[in-house]
């Protein structure tokens, strides 16, 4: 008998507004930390978890979002967070092997780290690095460019 070799959950999250380049090959990298045959879940932050946790709300609404990353090939499943974000919900509802969080997660990275510790969860924590200096790697430098495009 051949018995099927479970998948891999891999779980990425983020606003990903404006989809660049950046996130693209950050999720690239979050699926490769599953093997072979992982699945990629990437959770798109709720406007208001946003507006929370940056202070302002994202320039594209969160069903766009959540669209748009699902739309990407090596994403298997993306999901709108929940309303009330908590990271325990979270990890009991995806059930994840691997946990992959940015360059910019620092303070995600560590609440993640605090809340598999006490549940004493088999979840590893990976996190990626940066991909080198791009002139439009970030959502914030679009913008920029935006505005001063306009401005010329």
């Amino acid at each position: 008998m051949v018995t099927k070799k479970k998948k891999r959950i891999v779980l990425a999250s983020g606003t990903f507004d404006l989809l660049h380049l950046g996130h693209v090959r950050f999720l690239e990298e979050a699926k490769k930390l599953g093997g072979k045959n992982a699945e990629l879940i990437v959770l798109v932050a709720r406007d208001s978890t946003v507006k929370t946790r940056k202070g302002k709300k994202p320039v594209m609404p969160e069903d766009q979002r959540r669209r748009l990353v699902e739309s990407l090939k090596v994403v298997d499943e993306a999901i709108l967070g929940w309303e009330n974000f908590s990271i325990d919900k979270v990890i009991e509802k995806i059930k994840p092997n691997v946990i992959a969080v940015g360059h910019d997660q620092d303070g995600v990275e560590t609440e993640l780290r605090k809340v598999i510790e006490e549940k004493k969860a088999r979840i590893e924590v990976a996190k990626i690095g940066r991909f080198g200096k791009r002139a439009l790697d970030s959502s914030s430098k679009i913008v920029k460019k935006i505005i001063e495009t306009a401005n010329h």
